[in-house]
């Protein structure tokens, strides 16, 4: 019998015994000394005992989790990341019973991903709204090409909402995308009970 064994074996007498878990633990490390089993490992053992196990020796374990890059594994992961681009590499590694390391590599090296925070933007202009806006630029343009002075003639107004808190962070709304796409975006939209608007008005001043 090992000295591990030998422990959970006392461990489990000492439960039989009637031994708190505390009393377990003095007793087997002035048996044992430095060989003795720590604290945590000793107090989950008296809980499993008392749980209704009888077994003293360890449950067999399934290995050590895959590492490998493999083709299976690549195609998992582009498969996940197709189907929920903020997936967690963490959550991916638990899925795929795999170290995160790995995840992490297979989606930085073999997918070329890469994830990114979320950019606030003040509004998503339609395809339509963006063609209305462009005879307006241009006739800003034609302006300051007869006058170079008439920026400073122009008073610029704006207004905003301002609210108490936000529903989701930047990091919260990070997604896993490919090298050249572009950043993903987030409206600043919500309804909070608590809001300020904020009036604020721009003037040239030489």
């Amino acid at each position: 019998m090992d000295g591990g064994n030998e422990q959970r074996v006392a461990i489990k007498l000492c439960f039989k015994a009637g031994l708190s878990a505390s009393e377990t633990l003095i007793l087997v490390q002035t048996a044992c000394g430095n060989e003795a089993v720590n604290r945590s490992n000793a107090f989950r053992r008296n809980s499993r005992f008392r749980g209704g196990r009888e077994l003293a020796e360890d449950d067999e374990r399934g290995g050590r989790p895959k590492s490998t890059r493999t083709e299976v594994n690549i195609a998992a992961v582009a498969d996940l990341v197709k189907n929920d681009r903020r997936v967690a590499s963490r959550t991916i590694a638990e899925y795929l019973n795999t170290r995160k390391a790995v995840v992490l590599r297979i989606l930085k090296v073999g997918l070329g991903k890469r994830k990114l925070c979320a950019r606030f933007v003040p509004h998503s202009l339609t395809p339509e709204r963006r063609e209305d806006q462009a005879p307006s630029c241009q006739d800003i343009i034609a302006m300051a090409d007869a006058d170079k002075n008439v920026f400073n003639k122009i008073i610029t107004g704006d207004e905003t909402w301002c609210f108490a808190c936000e529903s989701e962070t930047k990091r919260q709304n990070s997604e896993w995308v490919g090298e050249t796409c572009p950043r993903p975006k987030k409206l600043k939209f919500q309804r909070p009970r608590i809001k300020t608007m904020l009036i604020i008005f721009l003037t040239f001043k030489a």
